[in-house]
This record gives structure tokens, C-alpha cells and sequence, in this order.
């Protein structure tokens, strides 16, 4: 499925997502999560791609996250907000798993969803006008499981509750000197070392590369906790402060929160 949403490229066996939304600072749709899960599938039925990069349209965002217009939906289904975060869960996972080496390419902002997108790619590389963040609390909403496993293996528990607890964008400098990104480039040399890491990435041997992702795969997942925490979500998207947080950001103004 093709998509202007969601553009699709090889060249030198890299292949090249590109989230092209960027009047929304690339905003996920539920149809460009789809494009995102059928991009991996691509990547790893096709033996002459050696390397996936996503990256975003513009110089705005890398990926703002999912667009909050889809959320007032999820008033009186109280199921709502576990099937979205499972749903998350299966399109993230997927991008996990992909087979070959994976590199999020990283200008503007990089929020919520996106930086959940982000972090289940392999390496980071973020140009010095990059910024991260966590905005449940602006919401009044939470991540997965997962998605906190994935923030506190990066950067631990205390810096993890920081970006959470005061939802501050993070700036590039501070994300590489916590871990969450591994290179940090001059906007406009960004496109070219991204091209020229993964083209590297692409020359070394499929089998090592595949083994040793799968190996870190293996020693992050023993930090995945048994249980799910479907009550914890539950009481996060059932409450009157998430529709109250959804509501103050698509009137914007600053939301009343009642801590029910």
C-alpha cells in the first residue's frame, strides 16, 4: 500500500521510511501505523535491503507522537485505552523486530509515540535541533509496559521519571550524555552521515548483525515485567483527567486537572 503519508525509498541497500505528515509535525494516523507495520514485513521479506532508517518530512518533527484527534473516540469504551496501547504495542513490537539493523534519523521534535518509535529502533542519531519528550502528563495518559521498559534500559529509572514527571523536552546534547541517542549531527549534515552510517551498517555480515541484535533482544526482554499492567492503563484512560487533558489540547488552554 502506498501512501503520501508515508513514502517509501531504497538506495545502496538502506531503505528510507519517511513519515511525510509534516504540517501536523508528523502526527500518526491509525492508516500510517498500517504503512509502518507493512514497511517491516517489506524490509525483511527483501534480501537486498540490509538497513532501514526512519526519519520525518521537514525540519519540525521526526514524529510528534499519534494525532490526539483520534482520541476523544474513546469516550464511554472503557477498553479503549488498553486495545490503543496494545495496538501500539503490536505496531512498535514489529518495528522491534525487524531482522535487519534498524536507525531512527532524528531532526525537530521526537514526542511521545514518536520517541516510542524511536527507541525500538537499534541507533539514534538526532541533529542539535532535536528535542524529546514525554507528555503523558499533559494528557493525563500513560505508556505501555513496554514503552517504559524501553525509556528506563536507555536512560534508567530516575532520568525516566524525570522526562515523565515534568514532560520537558529534552534537547540533544542532554539525550546523547543520558544514552538516548548515540550521535548528535549539525542539521544540515544530518541526511548525510544517516546515509553514510547505514550504508556502512549495510556492508557487514547479515548473520552477525542479525545474531547479535537478536542476542540484546533477548538480555532487554528478561526486564519486561510478567504482567502487562492493563489496571494501570485502565486507570489512566478511564479517567475524567485524560478526557479533561485530550479536551485542553485540542481547545488549547491549560487543562483542570481533579485527579479522578
Amino acid at each position: 500500500m502506498e501512501s503520501s503519508e508515508m513514502l517509501f525509498e531504497t538506495n545502496r541497500g538502506v531503505a528510507y521510511l519517511t513519515v511525510n505528515r509534516p504540517e501536523q509535525r508528523n502526527a500518526m494516523t491509525w492508516a500510517m501505523y498500517q504503512r509502518l507495520v507493512e514497511t517491516c514485513e517489506q524490509v525483511d521479506r527483501d534480501d537486498a535491503i540490509k538497513v532501514l532508517v526512519i526519519r520525518g518530512s521537514g525540519e519540525r518533527a521526526f514524529i510528534s507522537g499519534t494525532d490526539i484527534g483520534q482520541f476523544p473516540a474513546f469516550r464511554g469504551n472503557p477498553q479503549a485505552g488498553i486495545e490503543y496501547e496494545e495496538r501500539i504495542d503490536r505496531v512498535v513490537g514489529r518495528l522491534e523486530a525487524v531482522a535487519k539493523p534498524t536507525l531512527a534519523s532524528i531532526r525537530g521534535f521526537c514526542i511521545g509515540g514518536g520517541l516510542g518509535i524511536a527507541m525500538a529502533c537499534d541507533l539514534r542519531i538526532a541533529s542539535e535541533d532535536a528535542r524529546f519528550g514525554v507528555p503523558t502528563i499533559r494528557l493525563g495518559n500513560c505508556l505501555s509496559m513496554h514503552n517504559y521498559t524501553r525509556l528506563v534500559t536507555l536512560i534508567g529509572p530516575a532520568r525516566a521519571k524525570e522526562m515523565i514527571y515534568t514532560a520537558r523536552h529534552v534537547d540533544a546534547g542532554v539525550a546523547h550524555s543520558w544514552g538516548l541517542v548515540n550521535e548528535v549531527i549539525p542539521p544540515d549534515a544530518l541526511a548525510a552521515r544517516t546515509a553514510e552510517l547505514a550504508e556502512s551498517i549495510a556492508q557487514a555480515p547479515p548473520i552477525t548483525l542479525r545474531v547479535s541484535k537478536e542476542a540484546v533482544r533477548r538480555v532487554v526482554d528478561r526486564l519486561l515485567p510478567e504482567s502487562p499492567g492493563h489496571d494501570l492503563i485502565a486507570l489512566c484512560y478511564n479517567s475524567a483527567d485524560f478526557q479533561e487533558g485530550v479536551a485542553a489540547f485540542l481547545d488549547k488552554r491549560p487543562p483542570r486537572w481533579t485527579g479522578r
